[in-house]
């Protein structure tokens, strides 16, 4: 276990924050996707005339390679600045012709730009899209795009006084000593089989953490008695996600939808809510065409609303290619439900130019 050095005097340090928002209008755009602009780049913009650090948009109608080809690539792009990296955090968004806001798509975290470095999205826009609904997407044939950036600054620094010698975050303390006991294997009492291996645990953190686990050893069962538990149906590394965050509330980054999956189950069957919180915000951030229809009916078997409600508004986006997918087909027959709420949530977002979408939904 390692501990911090105790603090012998405190300090403040502030960092500032400050955001730009810019709109820029293309006119004549559907010309442009007609394969003759390789590129069309925005006026430079900036917080304020005299501000060092501009910025400009790239816009690429075509993509910018065979991967993007169907799509609108749009880049937050780095003009000019001091000579240091300029730290931001990004979202475009389109306005549509009743001038409210569409497609609204955000940088996950704040990243550090260098002089004309670009950030964004290759695949922005289905190009499809936008000649389908020219009249609700291009009014006047004009694009407008919308950006923000909230630029991290500098910031200062005050120093405080002498105090005397404090300890580390009590709540960290008891983090890092239940973590050294599950690792160590520490005057555990119970052992848990799961697909072959065995995990020592401790009944007592088990019963504090999950509700299930507490019926289960409350109760004269064969686990309590025993102090076996035989864990069906689930991986052993799914398992060891769902126990690291038993004993110290953390997860690492899923590398795999299928993990991800995996990790929300287990912590719906043993009733941990703060890991079924984490898992319903990683699979909202990782949607797309192919895991649409499934993580919507995940989302529906798990209960998770916000995760159902994020799923039914990404099929809403594409709901031509979402109903080509093999998951789509596979839920009309075994989820119908879902099949007529996705429908649903079509007609009640009232846009004019995703009827023809909601009629093929419901043909399907």
């Amino acid at each position: 276990m390692s501990w911090d050095l105790e603090a012998m005097s405190w300090g403040y340090t502030h960092i500032s924050v400050q955001e730009i928002c810019y709109k820029w209008t293309i006119s004549n755009f559907s010309r442009c996707m007609e394969g003759i602009i390789e590129k069309i780049t925005s006026p430079v913009f900036s917080l304020g005339a005299s501000d060092e650090v501009a910025w400009c948009l790239r816009v690429h109608p075509n993509g910018v390679d065979e991967e993007s080809k169907d799509y609108l690539s749009l880049f937050l792009v780095l003009v000019s600045c001091p000579e240091r990296p300029v730290w931001a955090k990004f979202q475009f968004w389109i306005t549509n012709n009743r001038r409210k806001k569409y497609l609204n798509m955000k940088g996950s975290n704040v990243v550090s730009f260098l002089h004309n470095q670009h950030r964004g999205f290759k695949k922005f826009f289905l190009r499809g899209l936008l000649f389908l609904h020219q009249h609700w997407l291009l009014p006047e044939d004009q694009l407008t795009i919308c950006c923000k950036v909230s630029i991290v600054g500098d910031f200062f620094s005050k120093p405080g006084q002498n105090m005397t010698p404090a300890i580390q975050d009590p709540r960290h303390v008891l983090t890092d000593d239940l973590q050294e006991l599950w690792e160590k294997s520490l005057f555990t009492n119970c052992c848990l089989l799961v697909g072959g291996y065995e995990f020592r645990a401790h009944k007592a953190i088990l019963a504090a953490r999950s509700p299930v686990f507490r019926a289960m050893f409350q109760h004269k069962m064969k686990e309590s008695l025993t102090n076996r538990v035989e864990i069906q149906d689930m991986d052993p590394q799914v398992f060891q996600v769902m126990i690291d965050f038993i004993y110290n509330g953390k997860v690492p980054d899923f590398h795999s939808y299928s993990m991800a999956t995996g990790v929300l189950a287990a912590a719906d069957r043993y009733g941990l809510e703060g890991l079924l919180v984490m898992c319903e915000d990683s699979l909202s951030k990782n949607l797309s065409l192919t895991n649409a229809a499934h993580t919507l009916i995940l989302a529906d078997l798990h209960s998770r609303k916000e995760l159902k409600a994020q799923a039914l508004k990404f099929i809403a986006l594409y709901p031509f290619e979402v109903s080509e997918t093999s998951g789509w087909k596979s839920m009309l027959e075994s989820h119908p439900h879902l099949v007529a709420e996705a429908s649903h949530s079509l007609a009640s977002a009232q846009c004019p130019f995703l009827e023809p979408s909601l009629k093929r939904l419901k043909r399907s």
